[in-house]
């Protein structure tokens, strides 16, 4: 009986769709089970498919998954779609066809491609953000967001009806919250007193998410908005364009309130330590000051001041000049008319590199000298005020106190315009040279300027100095985070609609009852010729407060011709959510998929509480993770969520490269040279399909010939009639052709193969080579394994009593796989189970007492091969939730130990003893053994040395 993997893994494939084997159990159902719940980052649905790079992490997780259900847990491991996203909208631009119906296609291939590798997904529980069912919720979530302030004095997010209910009672001087900058202060009488309007418009000063102008990466050719994590290198991921930096009124989310606590959580969570350190770079913490500097120019109509946070207060008296950010406020007010073109153009030429382009140039030094002249707070002196791009206006307050003897790159800064109008001589503060105090003031460096700083360290000297300021009223000490606000509109189509509606330009929430509000139709999905987002085109988008139901656009604008308080339709926003914001709380939707009054039910999230395990890339550190502990710790405070964090642990799966193919193009012909032969001549290197080459380097010629047209016509010089091509290890991607399809290996070797192989690269962590050639190993260690259950006759199993090494090779493999599925260590278990299966083909191993458990211990790695085993030996049902085999130490304690038998050091033969012998019985034995006497000729050795479990050497 031969084994057929296609026959086998499509019947368990339908076995357990039929019998929704892998359905978790609600909390009702549960019966007091411990429940388990591991996560795969939500894929995005793309056109191309899955490639053998990425089950990866999907084959790791479904291996915990299983293993959890053979140790008596109820799992939860829920599959869906990330579906809304730029590429499916720019693949409609491109092609005319709805970002639904491409999207539904896309899944549809995902589906069949993760089917056929046997995930134990429970299917049941299935999301996709696209559907309204979904987004009515991400849309609810945005309104409680709007409807919650940031009360610092509780330290979490509450009812924007408290903070109203202070502003009534005494006013907003004594309120604690995050918000605004420059928020003005109003009594109690003076809010009562204000208009329903002007109360909303204080009040998003103060919402954790609200209306703002912000600088936001703007693409036009894309014509959205696109987050840091968009741009590579200066232009869209998405397409390779220019992205430039513009003033924009957008959705923002106050995500800047939570900095403290999502740093604070980090030491809750088993992530790896470079994730923790990604965020905690991202977020920034830094304690220092905030200084005001005064603006002296004339010109200047009002006082005006520019505020810098610095972390060395103390080097205060070393400021020589100050930089903005070229979109600061205050340049176009304080910039003189004699500099006035000169900071326009550097403006303009700013505005072309993104902001992680700018962070990330440490070379180029580039400026402009506003004409203006700020005071100095201590000494009075005027301080030049220049603008850089190397100062972000969304980080600090977009401004920076330059000291050059300092701060290299201050020195930089100030020594490339040195001589040059409004750069003034570099001041040395420190008892050091410029050349060595250049790179950073130290601790323990003495201050010489001011003589009530004078012989005090850096830490004295700070405190000292803040306290100066504070009594000037010109700073006080501050805690300040690098983490901005997070821009959340998006000039797409393709995305969740805000459930906003618009009354004199100030936003409105529908209420729940209302929602979803529904994606509309448009005819294109291009922003609109005034500039609009796409949703500017749809003919059916305004709100009837009356109906409360989305109407045509003419009844809003017969309407708006006129004044009419009665008026009941009005403006829906255009913009649209982003991407980040359906996958930032899906794990929770995934634990009550299918309720239609809650996200999910109380019962259900205090059952399941957060992720056990989750698996996905380290690409996600700053955005994806980042966004879902701020969403997760909001719904925590407002009653939601019944944690703090959303995942307990957190595993990267490295990357699975691709062995890419070349072949080599004479330079300036159509005449191509194989591997060997390339150094007699001047190469070109191209990269082709490596699915035409076999496992010894030899291309395919007539497949070759027809794969693109340059290849038809070509000339071959070959190595005796073979073509060879060079290899190379790289990213796998349609770029390089070197694209492996997991449908071929499936199809050819078996989706358990698939999952063993993948797993036998390597830890999972690290990036590691794909090599198709690799497989056939892995191939035919489960062929050998069907050996040990079939003849060619069918079923070879036996009730006999398996010998001690039987079990001794069985209770190894169960202590190996259960400590390296516990550690998360999958790729020496899969070795382990090699040297099993040959360990028992060479005992003639067929004992139902040692195949049985085998199976249940292989079968979260090869589930399909184990399901049709246990089949085989007679059960009825799945084996998924058969117990996991328990590891008996008995069955490896050594009772014999071979001894190796020397005589003056060499060794001429072993003999088998009882370990629990004496030495004076190992050398009785020995001595009365024929060979010993054979190899003595009748002499009397001189001694006999024993080392009890090791040796025996006769010397003499």
């Amino acid at each position: 009986m031969k084994y057929f993997h296609n026959e086998i893994e499509a019947k368990w494939r339908k076995y357990w769709a039929d019998n929704q084997t892998f359905a978790a159990e609600n909390p009702t159902e549960a019966s007091g089970k411990p429940k388990y719940y591991v996560l795969d980052m939500f894929p995005y649905p793309s056109g191309a498919g899955l490639h053998v790079g990425h089950p990866l992490g999907y084959i790791a997780s479904d291996i915990v998954a299983r293993y959890k259900r053979h140790k008596g847990f109820n799992v939860l491991h829920p599959q869906g779609y990330d579906s809304f996203g730029l590429p499916a909208e720019q693949y409609a631009i491109q092609t005319g066809q709805h970002p639904d119906k491409t999207t539904k296609e896309n899944i549809a291939r995902y589906r069949e491609q993760l089917d056929k590798i046997g995930f134990s997904f429970d299917w049941s529980r299935e999301v996709r953000t696209s559907n309204a069912d979904y987004y009515k919720w991400t849309q609810w979530i945005f309104i409680q967001l709007f409807n919650s302030w940031y009360n610092n004095d509780t330290n979490k997010a509450e009812d924007i009806a408290t903070l109203i209910a202070l502003f009534e009672k005494e006013g907003n001087a004594t309120v604690n919250a995050v918000c605004d900058e420059g928020i003005t202060v109003f009594s109690s009488s003076e809010w009562n007193a204000f208009s329903s309007e002007q109360q909303q418009r204080i009040l998003l000063q103060y919402r954790l998410t609200y209306l703002a102008e912000t600088e936001v990466n703007w693409c036009p050719a894309l014509g959205t908005v696109l987050a840091n994590d968009e741009i590579v290198n200066g232009v869209s991921e998405r397409g390779g364009h220019p992205v430039i930096r513009k003033k924009m009124t957008q959705w923002s989310m106050r995500i800047s309130a939570y900095a403290e606590r999502l740093l604070q959580g980090l030491e809750t969570i088993d992530w790896t330590e470079s994730l923790k350190e990604s965020q905690r770079n991202w977020i920034g913490k830094s304690v220092g000051a905030m200084v005001s500097f005064n603006v002296t120019s004339s010109g200047v109509e009002k006082p005006l001041q520019i505020d810098v946070f610095t972390t060395r207060p103390d080097t205060i008296f070393g400021v020589t000049f100050m930089t903005l950010a070229p979109e600061h406020d205050l340049v176009a007010k304080i910039t003189t008319p004699e500099q006035k073109e000169a900071v326009e153009a550097y403006i303009e030429a700013t505005s072309k590199r993104s902001e992680r382009e700018r962070m990330a140039d440490v070379k180029t030094i580039s400026g402009v000298f506003t004409g203006a002249y700020a005071e100095h707070p201590f000494t009075k002196e005027p301080i030049p005020v220049w603008i850089g791009d190397y100062v972000l206006a969304g980080y600090g307050t977009g401004a920076v106190m330059a000291v050059p003897c300092g701060d290299e790159r201050d020195y930089a800064f100030a020594n490339f315009f040195k001589g040059t109008k409004g750069m003034p001589e570099i001041k040395n503060i420190f008892n050091q040279d410029i050349s060595e105090a250049a790179f950073g003031a130290k601790e323990g460096f003495e201050l010489v300027d001011s003589d009530f700083l004078n012989g005090l360290g850096y830490k004295e000297a700070t405190k000292k100095v803040i306290e100066a300021l504070e009594k000037m009223g010109q700073g006080k000490g501050k805690t300040n985070y690098r983490l901005r606000d997070a821009v959340f509109s998006r000039q797409r189509y393709w995305g969740e609609p805000f459930p906003v509606y618009y009354v004199n330009g100030l936003p409105q929430m529908i209420d729940l009852k209302h929602l979803p509000i529904v994606l509309p139709e448009v005819e294109k999905y291009l922003p609109t010729e005034d500039g609009q987002p796409p949703l500017g085109n749809a003919t059916v988008w305004a709100w009837d407060t009356k109906t409360n139901s989305v109407v045509s656009n003419e009844f809003l604008s017969s309407r708006a011709e006129s004044r009419d308080e009665n008026k009941t339709v009005f403006p829906l926003e255009l913009n649209t959510m982003p991407g980040w914001a359906g996958s930032s709380w899906y794990w929770m939707r995934y634990m009550d998929a299918h309720n239609e009054n809650e996200f999910a039910s109380k019962e259900a999230l205090a059952y399941w509480e957060n992720v056990d395990l989750y698996i996905g890339g380290s690409e996600h550190a700053t955005g994806h993770l980042l966004y879902s502990r701020f969403w997760n710790k909001f719904l925590k405070d407002r009653g939601f969520a019944p944690t703090e964090e959303p995942f307990k642990k957190l595993i990267n799966q490295g990357m699975i490269l691709g062995m890419s193919a070349i072949v080599y193009r004479i330079s300036g012909t159509n005449k191509y040279v194989s591997k060997n032969l390339k150094s007699d001549y001047e190469v070109e290197e191209i990269r082709v399909d490596v699915n035409i080459v076999n496992a010894s380097d030899e291309i395919d010629l007539d497949k070759l010939r027809n794969w693109i047209p340059e290849f038809k016509t070509a000339e071959f010089i070959t190595e005796n009639g073979r073509y060879i091509v060079g290899r190379e290890v790289e990213k796998m991607s349609k770029r390089w052709y070197n694209v492996v399809n997991p449908d071929d290996i499936c199809e050819e070797y078996g989706a358990d193969t698939l999952r063993l192989y993948e797993m036998f690269l390597g830890p999972l962590e690290q990036a590691k080579p794909w090599n198709t050639a690799g497989i056939t190993g892995v191939y035919g260690f489960l062929k050998k394994l069907w050996r040990l259950y079939f003849d060619d006759n069918g079923l070879i199993v036996t009730n006999d009593e398996p010998t001690a090494e039987m079990y001794k090779s069985l209770h190894k493999t169960i202590k190996k796989a259960t400590e390296d599925i516990e550690n998360f260590s999958f790729n020496t278990s899969v070795s382990q189970f090699m040297i099993c299966v040959n360990e028992l083909a060479q005992q003639k191993c067929h004992h139902r007492a040692i195949l049985e458990p085998l199976a249940v211990v292989l079968s979260p790695y090869a589930p399909h091969i184990a399901e049709e085993l246990w089949s085989a030996l007679g059960y009825a049902g799945s084996i998924a939730k058969v117990p996991f085999p328990i590891f008996e130490e008995k069955y490896l304690v050594e009772s014999e130990k071979e001894y190796p038998v020397s005589f003056n050091g060499k060794m001429r033969f072993t003999m088998k003893l009882p370990l629990d012998l004496t030495k004076e019985q190992i050398e009785e034995i020995v001595m009365a053994d024929e060979r010993t006497q054979n190899q003595l000729q009748g002499r009397t050795p001189n001694k006999v040395i024993i080392v009890p479990g090791k040796i025996i050497n006769l010397v003499g």
